[in-house]
C-alpha cells in the first residue's frame, strides 16, 4: 500500500483538535449539529435572556474541535451521544436561557479544606455555562485543562461562549462520554451530571432531560434505545 500524504495530514489535525473526526459512517459533529437543530434549541429561548446571544453554533464548533473523541464511532452511537448532550444543556440552561445558575452568585459551592483546588476569596464557583459547572475541584482542573484560571477567574465561563462550550465538553469526555460510548443507556448520564435527581431529588426534572433526549433522538433520526431512566 503507497503513502497517502492527504491521510496522514487528516489524522494530525484530527489528533491536533483542529477539526472533528468524523463517525466510521463519514458523518462529523457539524453535519449533525445543523444549523436548524441549533437554533430550533435557542429559538425556544425568550427574549431578553443573556444566553440567547451568548451561546451559537459556532462557538459550540469551534469547542468541539478540542474533543475530537466526542460524537464519533458509529453513527447511530455518535447520534445518540449529541442528543443526550443536547438534552442536558437545554434542561440546565432551559434552551440556552441562562449562562449562569439562577441565584448562583447566592450560593457558595466551595469545598473547603482542598488544598489542590483551594477557594479564592470573593470568587464563587456556582454553575456557568451549558452544563453548570460548579465547585472549586471542577473550576480548578477545567482551567488547567482548557487554558484560563478557573479558581482566580471562574467567571470567564460566562464571558466566553467558546470557554464556556469547552467546560461542558471536558466534563463530559470525563464524566459521560464513556457511558454513551458503553451503550449504558441514557439514565445513567443523568446520574452523572445530577445524581440528586436520581436519588428522588427532582423527578420532574429526570422526566424533563428524558423528554428532550427522545426528543432529539427523533430529530436526528435514531433510536433512543434502553434505560432511559435513572
Amino acid at each position: 500500500m503507497g503513502f497517502n500524504y492527504m491521510s496522514l495530514v487528516l489524522v494530525i489535525a484530527i489528533l491536533a483538535g483542529v477539526i472533528a473526526a468524523p463517525t466510521t459512517d463519514g458523518a462529523t459533529v457539524a453535519s449533525i449539529v445543523t444549523p436548524a437543530f441549533f437554533n430550533g434549541i435557542i429559538s425556544k429561548s425568550g427574549a431578553g435572556y443573556a444566553g440567547k446571544t451568548f451561546y451559537t453554533r459556532k462557538a459550540f464548533l469551534q469547542a468541539a474541535k478540542s474533543y475530537p473523541r466526542f460524537g464519533t464511532g458509529k453513527v447511530n452511537v455518535a447520534k445518540r451521544e449529541i442528543a443526550a448532550f443536547f438534552a442536558h444543556v437545554t434542561h440546565e440552561t432551559g434552551h440556552f436561557c441562562y449562562k449562569e445558575e439562577i441565584n448562583g452568585p447566592k450560593k457558595n459551592y466551595c469545598q473547603k479544606g482542598n488544598k489542590q483546588y483551594p477557594c479564592v476569596p470573593g470568587k464563587r464557583y456556582h454553575g456557568r455555562g451549558p452544563i453548570q459547572l460548579s465547585w472549586n475541584y471542577n473550576y480548578g482542573p477545567a482551567g488547567k485543562s482548557i487554558g484560563f484560571d478557573g479558581l482566580n477567574a471562574p467567571e470567564t465561563v460566562s464571558k466566553n461562549p467558546v470557554i464556556s462550550f469547552k467546560t461542558a465538553f471536558w466534563f463530559w469526555m470525563k464524566n459521560v462520554h464513556p457511558i454513551i460510548t458503553t451503550n449504558k443507556g441514557f439514565g445513567p448520564t443523568i446520574r452523572a451530571i445530577n445524581g440528586m435527581e436520581c436519588k428522588g431529588g427532582n423527578p420532574k426534572a429526570v422526566q424533563a432531560r428524558i423528554r428532550y433526549f427522545k426528543a432529539y433522538c427523533k430529530q436526528l433520526r435514531v433510536a433512543p434505545g434502553a434505560n432511559l431512566a435513572c
